[in-house]
This record gives C-alpha cells, sequence and structure tokens, in this order.
C-alpha cells in the first residue's frame, strides 16, 4: 500500500545516520499499477523526504517526461528502452542514473565460469588469460585505502 510505502520511506530517513547517504525511494508502480500510481507513489516518497526517487519499469519519454515534471527530486530509472538511451535528454530531466540491465554481472558470471573450467581442466593459474591488471585490481579493491586504514586503525 501507499501507505506503507511512505511509513519504510520515513523509518529508513530517521536511520539515517550519515549525512552523505542517499535515501533513493524505490517503486515499480508505473510499471505494475500505471504512471499515475506512480507519480503518485514518487510524490508521497518525496513528500517523506527521500533524496532521490528509483523508478523502476519507467519505458517511455512521455513517462518520463511526466514524472520529471510532477517531481523535483534527482531520478534513477531501473530497465532502459532503447527509448531511453539519449543521455542529454534523461539529464535534462534530472535523471542522475539509467540502468541499462544486468550485463555486468551476467558477464562477470561468464568469466567466473570460464576461469573456473579452465583451472578444472588443468590450465596453470599463472596461465590463465583475460585477467584484469595489478593497477586495476588495486582500484577495484580500494587497496591503497586498506593500507591507509590498516596503518591509520591497526598501527600497521
Amino acid at each position: 500500500s501507499l501507505q506503507e510505502g511512505v511509513g519504510k520511506m520515513k523509518a529508513a530517513m530517521a536511520a539515517k545516520q550519515d549525512p552523505s547517504l542517499v535515501i533513493a525511494g524505490r517503486t515499480s508502480a508505473v510499471q505494475i499499477a500505471g504512471l499515475e500510481e506512480g507519480i503518485a507513489r514518487a510524490k508521497a516518497y518525496e513528500a517523506a523526504g527521500v533524496d532521490a526517487l528509483f523508478m523502476v519499469g519507467v519505458k517511455t519519454r512521455a513517462e518520463v517526461d511526466a514524472i520529471s515534471a510532477a517531481t523535483t527530486l534527482p531520478l534513477i530509472l531501473g530497465g532502459a528502452t532503447p527509448e531511453l538511451e539519449d543521455k542529454d535528454y534523461l539529464s535534462a530531466r534530472r535523471v542522475r542514473i539509467a540502468l541499462q540491465g544486468h550485463q555486468p554481472i551476467m558477464a562477470a558470471v561468464q568469466a567466473i565460469h570460464a576461469t573456473l573450467k579452465a583451472l578444472r581442466d588443468g590450465v596453470k593459474p599463472a596461465d590463465l588469460t583475460g585477467l584484469p591488471s595489478k593497477d586495476l585490481m588495486r582500484v577495484a579493491t580500494r587497496s591503497d585505502d586498506y593500507d591507509r586504514w590498516t596503518k591509520d586503525f591497526l598501527g600497521g
């Protein structure tokens, strides 16, 4: 229900301790119940104090235009369609994140499968291909931060 959703948003905002944490009110109402219900939820979540609106299932420019006109917060779109690929158009309507599907996770699963299969088939770890550079791994794992935190907090 809308009341329950608003209650969840208020609870999330009340629990927020770090001012840099962004609480996004997420709803699939446009996809499930239609644009009017989606806008009603977005407006109610905005009134509850969330920092952004995460609208799942929005597929058309008309829907984005209507949501953008009815609200003032930054927008996150889940589930891109070809109609919503124009970054300038989206930016002009306060869309700050437009998810493009689950392909990164699917690519990771494929890479894990290929690596484990190669190891099972006898390829030595030093002979594996497609691995990231040490520099990329340091960035991805935030090694510099980890090293600094280890020194600052553990005296290492």
